[in-house]
């Protein structure tokens, strides 16, 4: 009797498994690589961003004007009569400890009576106005002071242009220079700010200034720096902090210069 021959076919899958496996591994590599180089990317411009916000934010910090005294000066007719009012303010500046230069033709100043707010800008600055202060020369030595009180506010009406200029009070490596007065760390400089009232216009001398000798007039700023009256000044630089000072004038008498603060 013929024996019978079974024939069996075997299926052996291990290698598709093998094969499936090592794509998904691929795949996952693939994955992981690009999601590694995304998060890459993304750090690097965190960090580029986190390094501009931090150098941004030194800046701020460490760049403060520090106001040392503040002197008010009336005007007067070259004797004992003076105006009711104080008609020029020296504001002694200087830098606190560790900050970094600042170039005070770029300040905003702004100073309100209460009444009227005038903004300020540096002689030379045409950036808000569109032109400089007349008869600027930059003469960091005497503060172009005649000029000032000539053409503070070259523009009569609600947008009165107004300016201010700097002496030069201490300055050992000349940075306080007539188009870039720069101050550095143990600088001293004067910032000059005209604030006649309307009393005042009618007087001969203001300080230095003589309206007889410069053949015009003081100019009215709009402000009254009476007694008892409540200055709010505000000096804003291109880079740092805002320096806030706010001071009462005190009870004018007999006197023609007042330390204020």
């Amino acid at each position: 009797m013929k024996s019978e021959k079974l024939n069996f076919i075997r299926k052996d899958s291990c290698g598709q498994v093998g094969i499936g496996t090592l794509i998904i591994f691929l795949a996952m590599i693939l994955v992981a690589s690009v999601a590694a180089g995304v998060l890459i990317q993304t750090s690097g411009v965190l960090q580029q961003k986190a390094q501009a916000t931090g150098t941004q934010a030194t800046e701020e910090i460490t760049s403060n004007l520090k106001i040392i005294g503040i002197e008010g000066i009336r005007a007067n007719d070259g004797g004992s009569n003076m105006s009711d009012s104080i008609d020029l303010l020296k504001i002694k500046t200087g830098l606190s400890v560790g900050t970094s230069e600042v170039d005070l033709s770029t300040l905003i100043i702004t100073i309100s009576d209460g009444q009227v707010t005038n903004d300020l800008v540096y002689g030379s600055n045409t950036i808000l106005y569109g032109s400089q202060m007349d008869g600027f020369t930059g003469d960091v030595t005497t503060g172009d002071l005649t000029a000032l009180l000539n053409n503070t506010h070259a523009v009569a009406g609600p947008n009165i242009a107004s300016f201010f200029t700097v002496e030069r009070m201490r300055d050992e490596d000349n940075s306080l220079a007539a188009s870039t007065p720069v101050l550095n760390s143990g600088d001293i400089a004067i910032i000059y700010i005209g604030t006649a009232s309307s009393d005042a216009v009618s007087y001969t001398y203001l300080g230095d200034f003589n309206a007889t000798e410069s053949g015009v007039s003081l100019k009215d700023s709009g402000l009254i720096l009476n007694s008892r009256t409540e200055v709010d000044l505000q000096i804003t630089p291109e880079k740092g902090a805002q320096t806030i000072s706010t001071f009462v004038i005190p009870t004018l008498n007999i006197d023609e210069k007042y330390m204020i603060r």
